[in-house]
């Protein structure tokens, strides 16, 4: 018998039975951090891009926890500068599963599996995981709040089938600098039945999603909330280990029917999207 919904979200809200090992992309070559399972021989793998002005150690605890759970998770520190080129975080994004597939991790006892692959990432990482999933196949992509980036990652989702899970806050769907609305709705041609899943996170903050900041929100910036991160890892742990190893169990985090706690599947039909696009290619974010 399936473990219930509640049970699925308790137990993803925690840490998974595997201990974590840390360790640095640096050593083939390219900038980053990558957690992993202790040991594991073809295991899955995530490669995560972060936001903008933001380095990979500000979502080292979610890194962390899909380790926990079995999935290797690996983010270049690259393009960290307030002018990042989307492009090219994009091809270190693709560059870094190369690393994970090609490369013994750990002590040589740890293996990632070339078919069972996946792309997320944060705002304008959230993004460039799109056009990186453009670029190679993928099981799974999963942009959280995701930002415009140049060029739109909206403008290749129509070419892809690959599954994805977009997360959003309420307030965003109507945003100028969200793309959330926009990705979804291109998704695969915006044919029925495609295989994109927009979900809000209730009273979530997008900038949330990054650890370590709580002095910003003192001067009005957006800063660390445990809420949003909590929720956060929760969906994308249970998506990425329904389509990246094959549990049936966690098949409700991939249902749209299914009602998850403190989330809202969202109803393209009754969402708008702003006219934002000229103004987001202008800011380059």
């Amino acid at each position: 018998m399936a473990p219930k919904l509640s049970t699925l979200v308790s137990r993803l809200s925690r840490r998974g039975p595997h201990r974590v090992l840390r360790g640095d992309l640096a050593f083939a070559g390219l900038p980053g951090i990558v957690c992993t399972p202790q040991e594991g021989l073809g295991l899955p793998a995530v490669a995560f891009g972060h936001g903008w002005m933001t380095r990979p150690v500000g979502y080292l605890q979610t890194l962390a926890h899909l380790a926990s759970w079995g999935i290797v998770a690996a983010a270049p520190a690259t393009q960290c500068g307030p002018v990042p080129s989307h492009l090219a975080l994009a091809s270190d994004l693709s560059t870094t599963l190369d690393i994970c597939t090609g490369v013994r991790l750990g002590p040589g006892e740890i293996s990632v599996h070339p078919d069972r692959l996946a792309l997320a990432g944060h705002g304008m990482g959230a993004g460039a995981a799109v056009l990186t999933a453009a670029r190679r196949p993928v099981s799974a992509v999963v942009p959280m709040f995701p930002a415009p980036t140049t060029p739109r990652a909206s403008t290749v989702a129509a070419s892809l089938s690959t599954p994805a899970l977009i997360l959003a806050s309420p307030s965003s769907l109507t945003a100028l600098d969200s793309d959330a609305v926009a990705l979804a709705s291109a998704w695969g041609g915006a044919v029925d039945g495609k295989p994109a899943l927009l979900r809000t996170l209730a009273k979530s903050d997008e900038g949330g999603l990054v650890e370590g900041r709580r002095a910003l929100k003192y001067v009005g910036l957006p800063g660390t909330d445990r809420g949003t991160q909590r929720l956060a890892r929760v969906l994308l742990t249970g998506f990425l280990l329904y389509h990246l190893t094959d549990d049936k169990d966690y098949a409700p985090f991939a249902d749209p029917d299914v009602v998850l706690p403190k989330t809202h599947p969202v109803d393209l039909d009754t969402a708008t999207i702003e006219p934002g696009d000229q103004l987001a290619e202008l800011l380059g974010r």
